[in-house]
């Protein structure tokens, strides 16, 4: 009877011996406490019920993604069409008409006025003067990297080229739409439509990049960038449907995309050891059906409708993803392309541009932050 009793005794203290080990590696494996490396994932034109519903063509986006961490069923785009909201999530500049309707001319912006109070330049036009500061900007005095991903990007040399993929100046822009081989989108890449990085060749050239770099850069957390814009092509983000090579586009074809690169990005070092994975939509299904707005988010000088019919770009909805993020949870707050900026910009203890300074947004926080909630580096 002496040795039965000390059996349980042994192995209820084997248990806590390897409980106090296991307890100690995943210390030693904890996360650190800032978020490092954002990833931002762009899809195409839907609304929240179509992508996120529970009859939704793309299941993996619908429901094994928000599985995995956060639904924010109140996010918004900040514009009608496309273009607008790639250069507000960079920028924090509302649209002007040449850039809702897409800049089918790659033309400059003509300053007609002061920067307003809210730091938007005003005039109109397409791409930006250098005095218009972006993230990357913000990001590169600050030490810290960032680059594009365009999948398809210089596919057809004759419309652009395999890095900072722009048009010439003041002419058509031969990638408004997708052609057979090659389905990359100028309006789609919102870093050339800023001279503070276009003109500096060699910059572009290193951070707008094909989508085909990414694996490479994954494979360390030294050679993953700090910010990361993934932008697919036009029938893998979802706006064909059907696409120039005969796929269904859509949704559908999202899903595959997703399906094939969620998973990298996810099993990367970097992700694993302080990332945060933001899916999104631009805009929802455009002007005529969606043209709501959040966070009473302004007009803008250049632009009384950022819409077009309306205040906003629509409801679309975002995942996020990240150590940081318990698994299925929810957010109810409302965010935007915007608040996405300020969120970003908090991470990385940087200054508020344009829009996304605005007094009455907020930007991710305790809310989203579910599993652990990221220390903030000191605010400029």
């Amino acid at each position: 009877m002496h040795s039965r009793a000390l059996f349980p005794l042994a192995v209820v203290a084997g248990s806590l011996l390897l409980a106090a080990c296991g307890a100690a590696a995943s210390r030693e494996q904890a996360p650190p406490a800032r978020i490092g490396h954002v990833f931002v994932l762009v899809l195409e034109n839907e609304d929240y019920t179509n992508a996120f519903g529970e009859h939704s063509a793309a299941p993996y986006l619908a429901r094994t993604l928000p599985a995995l961490g956060a639904m924010l069923p109140n996010y918004y785009g900040t514009a009608h069409n496309s273009q607008g909201n790639y250069i507000a999530m960079i920028s924090g500049q509302g649209p002007t008409p040449e850039i809702q309707a897409d800049c089918h001319t790659y033309a400059d912006f003509i300053v007609t006025g002061p920067t307003d109070a809210n730091g938007q330049a005003v005039g109109h036009g397409c791409v930006y003067p250098a005095f218009v500061p972006s993230l990357p900007d913000q990001l590169e005095a600050a030490g810290k990297t960032w680059r594009g991903y365009m999948e398809d990007m210089g596919n057809d040399p004759r419309r652009e080229a395999a890095s900072c993929g722009a048009p010439r100046l003041d002419h058509e822009d031969p990638a408004r739409k997708a052609a057979v081989g090659d389905e990359y989108a100028t309006k789609h890449n919102p870093f050339v439509y800023l001279h503070r990085i276009v003109d500096d060749a060699p910059r572009c050239r290193r951070g707008v990049v094909r989508l085909e770099q990414l694996p490479a850069d994954l494979a360390r957390v030294d050679t993953t960038p700090n910010f990361s814009l993934i932008v697919p092509g036009l029938c893998n983000d979802g706006h064909d449907s059907p696409c120039v090579d005969g796929r269904p586009g859509g949704l559908v074809s999202a899903d595959a995309f997703l399906r094939e690169w969620v998973p990298r990005i996810l099993a990367a070092p970097a992700f694993r050891q302080d990332g945060l994975l933001i899916v999104t939509f631009d805009e929802s299904n455009g002007p005529q059906s969606d043209s709501s707005a959040c966070c009473a988010e302004l007009p803008g000088p250049n632009a009384a409708q950022p819409g077009i019919n309306g205040p906003g770009g629509g409801r679309t909805g975002a995942v996020l993803i990240s150590p940081f993020i318990a698994p299925g949870s929810r957010s109810d707050t409302a965010y935007n392309h915007y608040a996405l900026l300020r969120s970003v910009e908090d991470l990385f203890g940087l200054p508020y541009l344009g829009y996304a300074g605005a007094a009455n947004l907020k930007g991710f926080g305790a809310d989203v932050y579910t599993a652990r909630q990221p220390e903030l580096p000191p605010r400029p």
